[in-house]
């Protein structure tokens, strides 16, 4: 049996992302958005989504690149004066992992971002992490320990199966398949949790690229069980995007997610 849900990412970052967001829902084929609720639009998000009820809200965790909830001299291993998240994933990994005081820090940061979610009266539907930082085993390990306080049941495991991809036409280096099979870390921690994740996810190899071509050689390959493609639209490159996603196609997204083909593909493979 096959299952596809469309989600975005980045909800709250911009307001054309939130616009982008909305269209695709109440136009297209998007089911799910992620939330980050410490970025500069997130109010206008969930202003968006209280409008929305069908629309599936979950928390977009943010512990990179990224606005924190909690400021500077609270966590100051972890941001910059501003409260902002540096880019450096590796470094990151290396401090998250080894050094106590900053798990601590990451612990309350990830915990407020929880609970701002909740102060919006949105249903918790799901989480996930920007850049897949919950791959990360303290990052995951934290996000399931808190996130159950608050309701979490769903984590995306953002396991992208090469061999779709090269179905798909795209070539898969062994980066890709070590990437797949460190996400079995991430499975078992949720298992492990008693929650539940998709079985597939797709967006990892052309992230920023969800074209309608791509969309469509996707759905084509779709294998059994549940299957999470998610986009970053947005209606317009504004300030916020071009900074930090320059070459990401987002009005393409946003238009694959409207295209009628690709809603007739999705309306074909469930039945």
């Amino acid at each position: 049996m096959q299952r596809v849900i469309f989600s975005a990412d980045d909800f709250g970052l911009s307001e054309s992302v939130n616009a982008a967001v909305e269209r695709a829902h109440s136009e297209g084929v998007l089911n799910a958005a992620s939330l980050m609720v410490a970025a500069p639009a997130a109010a206008d998000a969930v202003r968006r989504a209280r409008a929305l009820p069908g629309l599936r809200v979950g928390l977009h965790l943010v512990t990179i690149e990224g606005q924190a909830m909690l400021p500077h001299v609270t966590i100051p291993d972890l941001v910059d004066g501003s409260g902002w998240f540096p880019s450096d994933q590796f470094l990151l990994g290396v401090k998250y992992f080894f050094r106590p005081r900053v798990r601590r820090q990451l612990a309350a940061e990830i915990r407020a971002q929880f609970a701002a979610f909740a102060d919006t009266g949105l249903r918790l539907d799901h989480a996930n992490a920007h850049k897949h930082m919950h791959l990360h085993p303290i990052v995951g390990a934290l996000t399931l320990r808190i996130g159950r306080d608050f309701g979490l049941r769903s984590v995306r495991v953002p396991a992208e199966p090469p061999a779709v991809l090269a179905r798909c036409g795209t070539h898969v280096g062994w980066g890709d398949r070590a990437l797949y099979y460190w996400t079995r870390l991430l499975r078992r921690q949720i298992r492990a949790a008693g929650m539940i994740a998709n079985d597939h996810c797709f967006g990892i190899a052309w992230s920023g690229h969800m074209t309608v071509d791509r969309l469509r050689r996707v759905l084509e390959q779709v294998p059994d069980g549940c299957s999470e493609i998610y986009c970053h639209p947005a209606t317009t490159r504004d300030a916020a995007l071009s900074r930090l996603m320059p070459d990401y196609e987002h009005a393409a997204e946003l238009a694959a997610l409207l295209d009628p083909d690709i809603a007739a593909a999705v309306r074909t493979l469930v039945g």
